[in-house]
């Protein structure tokens, strides 16, 4: 028994079709064919809209989505991270529910894989129902040196939670700025590590507290009672400084990227192509938007021809876990990127990131990537109230 889509264009993960083809999938949803209409036989279901295979939200802290609305708009990246590490607990029915909300809502928008931070083990419960396909990143985090052993203990223990019931799993840093040497060794020897992710240059404090050991990363430490003095500035941006510790990975998904440089860039594809291994440079548009009113800079990724992804970053720090949104917000901001290309960076090239494009990403026969609908469009430009729903 077939399934078979026809709308006014199909994007097939590659490219984007007109109205005369139809999708056929079998009643599981896996493809069967793109086929011209008329070779398609009866029974074709026709939509208004683009059809497109399912999202891949790249970058998400599903277990935080209790904390939606709390934490107010644009107040800077430190106070947002002051409020998460802070205010962050609540009783775990209310965590519980918030994360099943959030699936759906994910659900619902067309979503079918995600790259989920995981600090504790809340999520498990929800993501057994098999709803969507996650890559758990356990995130280990810890400055001071001497608590690099104990921190990774306590994400070893997590990643064996999550490795007893999931295949896709990695133990990741959090952040340059959260993260010892020692640590990040520790995390580059762990055996299983093939995919990484990291928060990357979210605010130009980042590079200065690197470069040198200023700006408003020092008022975050003393906030939070942390003695840096072992901390030694290395004159060079936290991505450079970094990155030469982590050498193992097979593919490496930088997130937010709001002051990567093109010298940054240019390092981290030299190394990754070293490495023989592949990079990433996930966007979360809306998230950057609702912390600091920043963005990154679009132009120079694609300039530099990096492979770009797309994310929504929590509910904390955005107001709904919809990658159309963020597209959207792409659009207003960079008008001159096609659709075609944005609809790559959310599907084939996030699945690919996952190392999950075997399956996902596009309608290549074989794969089981969903089919969503957007509606919507004209002239390949999305207006403010398109919408994506999943129809497989």
């Amino acid at each position: 028994m077939y399934r078979k889509f026809s709308a006014d264009n199909i994007f097939t993960g590659h490219q984007i079709l007109p109205g005369n083809f139809a999708l056929i999938t079998d009643a599981a949803g896996v493809v069967i064919d793109i086929a011209d209409k008329k070779d398609a036989g009866e029974g074709i279901e026709t939509f208004t809209g683009l059809l497109t295979p399912g999202f891949v939200n790249a970058h998400c802290h599903l277990e935080l989505s209790h904390m939606k609305g709390y934490i107010p708009e644009k107040t800077g990246l430190i106070d947002f991270i002051l409020k998460v590490v802070f205010d962050r607990h609540a009783d775990e029915e209310t965590i519980l529910c918030a994360i099943t909300n959030a699936e759906n809502e994910m659900l619902q928008n067309g979503i079918v894989a995600v790259g989920d931070i995981c600090n504790n083990t809340l999520t498990i419960p929800q993501k057994l129902k098999g709803n969507i396909l996650y890559h758990n990143f356990i995130e280990a985090s810890g400055f001071p040196p001497s608590v690099a052993d104990a921190r990774f203990k306590r994400s070893v223990d997590f990643y064996n939670a999550y490795a007893a019931v999931f295949h896709h799993n990695s133990i990741v840093p959090h952040a340059p700025y959260s993260v010892s040497p020692e640590l990040f060794d520790c995390i580059n020897n762990f055996s299983g590590n093939q995919v990484l992710t990291i928060h990357n240059q979210e605010v130009p404090a980042e590079n200065e507290l690197f470069k040198k050991k200023q700006g408003d990363f020092l008022n975050m430490y003393r906030q939070m009672n942390m003695d840096i003095s072992f901390f030694t500035p290395s004159d060079k941006s936290s991505l450079q400084t970094y990155l030469p510790l982590l050498s193992k990975y097979k593919s490496l998904l930088l997130v937010h990227n709001v002051d990567t440089t093109a010298e940054d860039i240019r390092f981290a594809k030299q190394q990754s192509m070293q490495q023989q291994s592949s990079l990433y440079f996930c966007l979360c548009p809306n998230a950057n938007q609702y912390i600091s009113g920043a963005m990154p800079d679009v132009s120079l990724l694609l300039k530099e021809q990096c492979n770009i992804i797309l994310g929504t970053d929590s509910l904390a720090s955005n107001h709904q876990l919809n990658i159309l949104e963020e597209i959207k917000t792409l659009q207003k901001h960079f008008p001159e990127v096609p659709l075609l290309i944005m609809l790559q960076w959310a599907t084939i090239n996030g699945a690919a990131a996952l190392q999950m494009d075997n399956m996902l990403g596009s309608f290549d026969k074989n794969k089981k990537p969903g089919v969503v609908l957007i509606e919507g469009l004209y002239n390949e430009v999305l207006e403010s109230s398109a919408v994506a729903t999943r129809l497989f």
